[in-house]
């Protein structure tokens, strides 16, 4: 599994090359719109999962997002469903690339058990925007409240990101 997630990396890390190569200047203005999707795995329980989801986020003033997200865990034996209010600042500058940082609370349902909240903050770069998208990666790190270690192995995570959003 392990060579799995290295070939995986890898080839992610050679993707941000390509829109950087072909990026057109960012905006990131007070009124602009974005739908961002998800698409991607994730374990929980000891069983994989698929995880489907998407926001919207609307730039409240230059470079200040506030946004919400959903996503639906599936393939596993227990649902589980999440939804993130957050806020986010990007650092507008001239280059194609555009540092961002940002913090959320999320709400997570498990199906069997009680609602697990937890608060959290990321950080990463917007590499694109062409023809209206967005590619951006960065590193998540995400601290469970209330969490009981007897029925989670952790009680925070930190994991990387990469999101295609695409301004509306």
């Amino acid at each position: 599994m392990k060579k799995i997630f290295k070939i995986l990396y890898r080839g992610l890390l050679a993707l941000p090359v390509i829109f950087v190569a072909t990026s057109s200047q960012a905006v990131f203005e007070q009124g602009d719109k974005t739908l961002s999707i998800v698409l991607g795995s994730g374990q929980a329980f000891n069983q994989n999962y698929t995880i489907f989801g998407a926001g919207i986020g609307y730039y409240v003033v230059d470079g200040l997002k506030l946004g919400i997200d959903a996503q639906v865990w599936t393939g596993g034996d227990i649902s589980i469903t999440k939804v993130t209010p957050d806020v986010e600042y990007v650092f507008i500058q001239d280059s194609g690339i555009k540092p961002y940082i940002g913090a959320y609370y999320r709400k997570t349902n498990v199906e069997g058990q009680n609602d697990l909240d937890s608060t959290g903050g990321r950080a990463g770069v917007y590499l694109s925007k062409q023809a209206g998208y967005y590619l951006s990666v960065g590193v998540v790190y995400e601290k469970y409240l209330s969490c009981d270690e007897a029925i989670y192995i952790s009680c925070s995570d930190s994991y990387p990101e990469i999101t295609l959003a695409f301004r509306i």
